[in-house]
């Protein structure tokens, strides 16, 4: 059993409102910072690493070693807290057998070929057709910021 508690989509993955709000609210144990890039840059996986919230482990890790992590069965005592930029980083673990009960999508970069689905998040043609999938999937899909906004269903963006 995999006890994913939360899944977010944040292009700035670790920060401020994710350790004060988010982080909290989630009743996580484990934050964990799925992305490539970060898990292979020693300084800003150091620098993420200072935004530790407190009480709670931080991985920063590959999506191969998270999917690898997560069929070992390496967190099935802990609640985790996922956090990723893209949303096929999602569809990836999906994909490969990972249970994720909800997304929220944050904060994204402006796409240039993509839609507003929120004041603070966009989605690219590929991102609209991941989300459309893990729709499909039975993933339950919604904008939110910050834990007091209201969070909004996606599906009438796509």
């Amino acid at each position: 059993m995999m006890n994913i508690v939360m899944a977010r989509i944040d292009n700035r993955l670790l920060h401020g409102i994710i350790v004060t709000q988010w982080a909290p609210m989630s009743g996580a144990h484990r934050v964990m910072v799925i992305d490539d890039k970060v898990a292979n840059d020693d300084i800003a996986k150091a620098s993420m690493r200072l935004a530790r919230p407190a009480g709670m482990a931080v991985s920063i890790i590959s999506e191969d070693t998270a999917i690898t992590n997560f069929k070992a069965g390496k967190y099935e005592k802990e609640k985790v807290f996922v956090i990723v930029r893209e949303p096929e980083s999602i569809l990836n673990l999906v994909e490969n057998g990972v249970s994720i009960p909800q997304l929220v999508v944050g904060g994204t970069v402006v796409k240039d070929d993509g839609v507003q689905l929120s004041p603070r998040a966009y989605a690219s043609k590929n991102n609209i057709s991941t989300y459309r999938k893990l729709l499909d999937l039975g993933i339950k899909i919604v904008t939110q910021f910050v834990p007091a906004d209201k969070p909004q269903e996606i599906t009438n963006k796509l």
